[in-house]
């Protein structure tokens, strides 16, 4: 997330830093934040509630961003079918969740609000949130579902690594042609 980052604020040279600047950089700090919770808040038993903390307020600049700064179109009749996503996630995984069900619950609204606003943006947005999405769809069968395939680990990070970047690239896009040089 770092070298995002710095792309980022790289291809953003020579524009007028705002606020949608700030907050796709938080955005990136945050999921950085949450890449690293072992090794950033080592005071902790268990990384995953710090992950959810984390991932979850990337989530919620990534709603902000998109929907006050990046949208485009307004709210697609389609994106309902993040609810259905949801909806059947939950309903698998809860007897897997444990005490972590509420948690998780929650963090997968936060992660689908994340798709749905990204919907109303540049394509590379609504794509790169989509492999967000699958993302930590992933992750959560990797670490709720017993005997999960170890090749999910290697999925998780290659549709996170995307999903991210193709984020960032289609913020980038678009803040360059909209702000003021």
């Amino acid at each position: 997330m770092p070298a995002l980052a710095l792309a980022a604020m790289w291809a953003l040279r020579g524009t007028r830093w705002g606020a949608p600047h700030s907050v796709l950089l938080m955005a990136l700090a945050l999921s950085w934040l949450g890449d690293g919770a072992a090794f950033f808040f080592p005071f902790f038993d268990d990384e995953l509630p710090i992950m959810l903390l984390t991932f979850g307020l990337a989530h919620a600049c990534y709603i902000a961003l998109f929907w006050r700064y990046l949208a485009e179109r307004p709210l697609p009749r389609w994106s309902a079918g993040y609810a259905v996503w949801w909806i059947v996630l939950v309903l698998v995984l809860w007897p897997l969740l444990g005490s972590l069900a509420v948690g998780v619950a929650i963090y997968g609204l936060v992660l689908g609000g994340t798709a749905v606003a990204a919907t109303r943006c540049d394509p590379a947005v609504v794509v790169g949130a989509l492999f967000f999405l699958a993302s930590d769809t992933l992750l959560a069968f990797d670490i709720f579902v017993a005997g999960a395939p170890d090749i999910l680990g290697v999925a998780v990070m290659v549709t996170y690594t995307i999903g991210q970047g193709l984020i960032a690239f289609g913020a980038v896009r678009f803040l360059r042609g909209r702000m003021p040089r």
